[in-house]
């Protein structure tokens, strides 16, 4: 019952820089025992080799899934498409244990480009049949495109410099010098292969500066050395790459597979890693392919034939250390360390004692007395010396204005609030591992299907305190209006991505299923929500409003409402920033994220700031008598969005090296959705 899992990274050192593992919603973590402890044993258990668990979490496990217990071999339970597969030699195969071990390849992308691209889009030697994996919606949502690969091994047969294809170009035809020129492009923003094997990514392992050795999920196409002889990105690795304004493709692989013998000995043996090291040979011998001699140049002028031979050498070794519950631990072991992260945990938590203190000092203290003294006064000229926030009561309950848009507000950040803790709560749990591809995303987006009824609900129910008649226009509002503008931002998004030909691009036929996902389930759901939040009695105000409205006095500078709302973001967003860095990494840089623990304490800390930054600015502004809190009070918190906003594009300018018109346009646009989604979410 210990699953390790985890999912992509990349590093950037010198002048390379690596991608990994493109599936973004792929997050490495022990499984399923991160959120059962404390966030220090949460990290910890996420580096430790796995042993034996204590019978409580077995306990918790087995309740958990409905495991039923069988006898000792089948003790082990695994969550669904988690189960090891056992191999065994050609001659010993069967059911149970299978020879032929299958490779797969999973889209290309680069760090320089958010524009992915399918395995099919390159000239590269193609599989002349096999099953293509299903995806599942976050798959297809994040632009993953799972393909079976010509590469095959018989588990424990070893080949050497195997020829797999050969591909010719003659540079003087149209088409053969389009595919080398889109080559060519892709090693110039050093796109990155992303193979599977087993389920588990291919990673390419190399030393980085003080001794640390990084394991990258991915490995290039192939590398350039510039006009002045700078060798860009992975050329740096073989001082035989010295010509100039030359490319260099990664045409030979040497993969090394690493296996577990079980210890019942009859089920064969489990994978535990695979590895491997790209090499560029001419193979002036195609016939004869032996893997020696020079690279394999593309001089940028090259004109007449080319000829690039595929090549491959696989070997196996068997490895008794590592376990296949916790063969994901090499690559996370590789990753940068997380005392940042705790150093983020105690800046939040400073920041939360101090505004709860704040809280707690005005709610016991001064409102306390104030209540005291107000339910004792008798004569009403007591009450005319009265000052604060004493005097507004008549007018406190005031509806606000634009009171329908507020209240749709609430409710769809009702309904992202919902969504964002259960999934986090989920991926704590380890439900939402990278071996179950794309599950991050799918969870999110069938949960915000469901949670309907509760935005309907709020909405309603808000609405109808404020006096609101038009109950129609507040259903349709609440169903349309805020996942109408980031449905609208995705489909613009997506036909810059379909004109680029990218993998991302969504299909029609998934466009489809999303609109009916949203019109079938979503907005029904809303409705029915809505019903019942009008049908109840409208939330009873414990004082009467006055007729005439008050007269607001003269204001000063920090009581006036955008200086009080923009000091109430940044105290949630100096919470979040360094998790915030962290995930911006794994969704443009295709870092590795798995610090679930960490993120699901940052999202409890974040509402609780919210919210009491906002009871502290609002008892301010009410002191200074201005009654116009229900705004003001959405807008504090929601603010952070903005800061949000000015972080990614600092993130943009300074971290990523994004070139090209369509990715900038794409990365802010995804931006402005996460921006909105973030907005609704703190307000």
């Amino acid at each position: 019952p210990e699953l390790s899992v985890a999912g992509p990274a990349c590093l950037s050192s010198g002048g390379l820089v690596v991608v990994a593992e493109p599936s973004r919603p792929s997050f490495p973590l022990h499984t399923p025992r991160l959120c059962c402890r404390s966030p220090e044993t949460a990290v910890m258990s996420a580096r430790l080799p796995a042993s034996s668990p204590p019978r409580w979490q077995l306990l918790l496990s087995l309740l958990l899934l409905g495991a039923a217990p069988g006898p000792r071999r089948s003790a082990a339970f695994y969550l669904p498409g988690l189960a090891p597969v056992n191999f065994c030699e050609e001659e010993k195969k069967s059911d149970e244990c299978k020879a032929e071990i299958e490779l797969f390849v999973n889209r290309l992308d680069s760090v320089e480009s958010v524009l992915p691209y399918e395995y099919t889009a390159f000239d590269f030697c193609q599989a002349s049949e096999g099953k293509r994996p299903s995806e599942n919606l976050g798959q297809v949502l994040f632009g993953e495109r799972i393909e079976p690969s010509p590469y095959k091994f018989t588990f424990n047969k070893e080949e050497t410099c195997k020829l797999v294809c050969t591909k010719t170009y003659h540079t003087e035809k149209a088409e053969d010098k389009q595919k080398l020129e889109f080559l060519k492009k892709s090693m110039l923003l050093n796109y990155q292969h992303h193979w599977i094997v087993d389920n588990m990514p291919v990673t390419w392992c190399y030393d980085v500066e003080d001794g640390q050795r990084f394991c990258n999920p991915g490995f290039p196409i192939g590398c350039y050395i510039t006009d002045k002889g700078h060798a860009k990105d992975a050329c740096v690795i073989n001082s035989e790459f010295h010509e100039r304004d030359t490319f260099y493709i990664f045409n030979h692989v040497d993969i090394k597979i690493y296996y577990h013998v079980v210890e019942t000995g009859s089920m064969g043996a489990r994978l535990v890693a695979a590895k491997l090291e790209p090499k560029s040979f001419k193979h002036t011998h195609i016939d004869k392919t032996d893997c020696s001699g020079p690279p394999m140049d593309i001089s940028n002028k090259a004109s007449g034939e080319i000829r690039i031979a595929y090549t491959y050498s696989v070997s196996f070794q068997e490895d008794k250390n590592i376990r296949w519950a916790s063969r994901w631990d090499y690559i996370l072991e590789s990753m940068p360390h997380t005392h940042i992260q705790w150093f983020s945990i105690m800046n939040s938590l400073v920041i939360v004692l101090f505004l709860s203190g704040m809280v707690a000092m005005i709610m016991l203290r001064t409102l306390h007395k104030d209540i005291a003294r107000y339910n004792q006064m008798d004569s009403t000229e007591d009450a005319q010396e009265e000052f604060g926030w004493k005097l507004v009561h008549g007018d406190i309950f005031r509806p606000p204005r634009k009171g329908m848009l507020l209240s749709v507000f609430l409710g769809s950040g009702t309904q992202i609030l919902i969504m964002t803790f259960v999934t986090l709560f989920f991926a704590c749990l380890g439900f939402l591992s990278p071996a179950n591809r794309g599950a991050l995303m799918t969870c999110a987006v069938v949960l915000w299907v469901l949670l309907g009824t509760p935005a309907g609900y709020v909405a309603a129910r808000f609405y109808k305190s404020f006096g609101g008649e038009k109950w129609k226009t507040n259903v349709l509002l609440t169903s349309f209006l805020c996942p109408g503008i980031v449905f609208a931002d995705f489909f613009i998004m997506n036909l810059i991505l379909w004109g680029e030909g990218s993998s991302a691009s969504i299909p029609f036929g998934t466009l489809v299923a999303i609109l009916a996902l949203w019109f079938c389930i979503s907005v029904p759901l809303t409705f029915i929500g809505a019903y019942f939040g009008f049908k109840k009695n409208a939330i009873e105000h414990p004082v009467r409003t006055n007729q005439i409205p008050r007269q607001i006095p003269e204001q000063s500078f920090y009581t006036k409402p955008l200086p009080g709302i923009i000091m109430g973001g940044i105290l949630p967003f100096g919470c979040i920033f360094i998790q915030l860095f962290f995930i911006l990494n794994s969704i443009w840089s295709h870092q590795m994220y798995y610090m679930f623990g960490f993120l699901f304490l940052v999202f409890i800390i974040l509402v609780i700031t919210c919210s009491e930054a906002t009871i502290l600015l609002c008892y301010f502004h009410l002191c200074a008598e201005d009654y116009h809190w229900q705004w003001r009070s959405f807008l504090t918190s929601g603010f952070t969005a903005v800061y949000f906003l000015i972080y990614a594009i600092h993130y943009f300018f300074s971290k990523l090296q994004i070139t090209g018109t369509a990715s900038t346009i794409l990365y802010f646009g995804y931006t402005m959705i996460m921006v909105l989604i973030f907005f609704l979410f703190t307000g």
